[in-house]
């Protein structure tokens, strides 16, 4: 057996290195390290709540939305005020806009261009798939890099900026939209929609949205392979058996997406041992036994801490290890849509468990049942109405907030004491998917999908496979460890 560390991966947000016990041309083992320690809990004790409205977007710069909201809901459960109908609905949007922004850069810029790679020289789609996809001169980039910058213009409407916004707040959005700007809003979608429906997709949203098996996934791939882009991979993946490759825990969480005030668009829940079941938010608890965290026993993030500690022995990653109920668990689109009971997903994994096809095809469906909720909230919004409602004090008080990111659940956890916060502890969803071993020994989500994995030994770049399934999960490494 041999032993081999592959990394910094590129075409990942942030630093991320693995490493991979090799015997007889397989995985038998991999250890995920998260590099770099930022501290973002321990800036924000001793602040005024308010304040970490301004700190928490600058965890990530691609998935800043996500954070102000999760620190949003927090305060605004801390408080006890609910927004305006105006406010959530713009909420919504704005963090669905930036989820639909990173669906598609990773898709177009970060995992597609894997299979533009030499080590595919020999198989039939390799000159379609380097002539579309390959980084830098695939025709692909040239395309999508101006569609995914006009369709952020959205954030300029909705939120004044992007990244790093202020308009997300407790009490709603202080961004109010005028009549004119809901018209320049809803032709952005429409300019969206249709590149979606002609060059990621080649047919309509509802079309995509009402695929409900693998069967009839790959019937309708196979007239629009060499045409649209998701059909592009789904032949190339179909090619490769990625459907059999991937596969970690099986078991996945979601919080729940996009609240009407009553309800979420996608749900939260447990889908584990085959059935969904309530999420157990209280039984949460971060293990810090393979993490350079100081500690001794696996705490729940209201009273856990982060605090380093660079010399433990046997540790090897800062990322801690999320448990439910002291199991592993799955989040992202893929679980998004298990909670949720897409019957294409739920085939799938049936089929074959979660895998790198299954995740990609996760990310897929949310552009077809993503869009047109957003087309709708845009025309409930009313100009003129309340948007945000002003924040109230805290002295000493406890608020939870839960969202889904692009990547899988996002959870902020603050209590303020004495008017100043007195512990705020961050669980993202890369932190779920990758973290290290727990006291138990059991890997994260990511090192049991990459055991049994070809891998000759040797060499110093990551296997073609590693990376396929690495990327599957779209690691966000900046706001794993904060």
């Amino acid at each position: 057996m041999s032993r081999r560390i592959v990394g910094p991966f590129n075409r990942v947000e942030g630093d991320l290195e693995v490493t991979l016990d090799i015997e007889s041309g397989r995985v038998r083992a991999a250890y995920v390290n998260s590099p770099m320690y930022r501290g973002f809990e321990q800036i924000l004790a001793g602040k005024h709540p308010l304040d970490a409205m301004v700190f928490v977007p600058r965890i990530c710069g691609i998935c800043s939305v996500a954070q102000s909201a999760a620190a949003a809901l927090a305060l605004a459960q801390g408080m006890g005020i609910r927004p305006p109908p105006n406010g959530r609905l713009a909420a919504n949007l704005t963090l669905a806009a930036e989820n639909l922004a990173d669906h598609l850069s990773h898709f177009y810029l970060f995992f597609m261009p894997d299979f533009a790679r030499d080590g595919y020289g020999d198989r039939a789609w390799f000159a379609d798939a380097q002539a579309r996809f390959k980084a830098l001169t695939g025709s692909a980039a040239a395309e999508v890099l101006p569609v995914r910058a006009k369709f952020m213009n959205v954030m300029g409407y909705l939120a004044g900026r992007w990244p790093h916004t202020l308009s997300l707040q407790p009490g709603g959005s202080s961004r109010a939209l005028e009549e004119a700007e809901k018209l320049r809003l809803k032709i952005l979608l429409a300019e969206f929609r249709g590149f979606l429906e002609s060059t990621l997709f080649g047919d309509s949203l509802e079309a995509v949205a009402a695929l409900d098996s693998e069967a009839a996934l790959y019937a309708w791939m196979e007239p629009r392979a060499r045409n649209a882009d998701f059909p592009r991979f789904l032949h190339i993946a179909r090619d490769l058996g990625l459907q059999n490759m991937g596969r970690a825990t099986d078991r996945f969480i979601s919080y729940g997406a996009y609240s009407d005030g009553t309800s979420p668009l996608f749900p939260a829940g447990l889908w584990a041992d085959e059935k969904l079941q309530p999420l157990d938010i209280g039984a949460i608890r971060e293990d810090v036994t393979s993490s350079w965290m100081a500690g001794d026993v696996a705490l729940a993030p209201e009273v856990g801490r982060t605090l380093p500690q660079p010399d433990k022995e046997n540790a090897y990653s800062w990322c801690k290890a999320p448990r439910l109920s002291g199991r592993v668990v799955e989040t992202g689109a893929l679980a998004r849509q298990m909670v949720a009971g897409h019957p294409l997903v739920r085939d799938m994994v049936d089929r074959h468990g979660a895998s790198v096809t299954a995740r990609i095809v996760g990310r897929m469906l949310e552009f077809a049942l993503v869009l047109p909720v957003m087309e709708t909230w845009l025309r409930q919004i009313l100009p003129g109405d309340a948007y945000c409602y002003p924040p109230l004090e805290l002295q000493d008080a406890r608020g939870v907030g839960l969202i889904e990111a692009a990547r899988g659940s996002l959870g902020h956890w603050m209590d303020v004491r004495n008017g100043k916060i007195n512990n705020y502890q961050i669980i993202a969803p890369t932190t779920w998917n990758f973290s290290p071993r727990d006291a138990s020994g059991e890997p994260g989500a990511l090192e049991q999908a990459l055991v049994g994995l070809e891998a000759e030994e040797g060499g110093n770049a990551a296997p073609l496979a590693v990376q396929h399934v690495v990327r599957s999960f779209d690691p966000c490494m900046v706001c794993t460890v904060h």
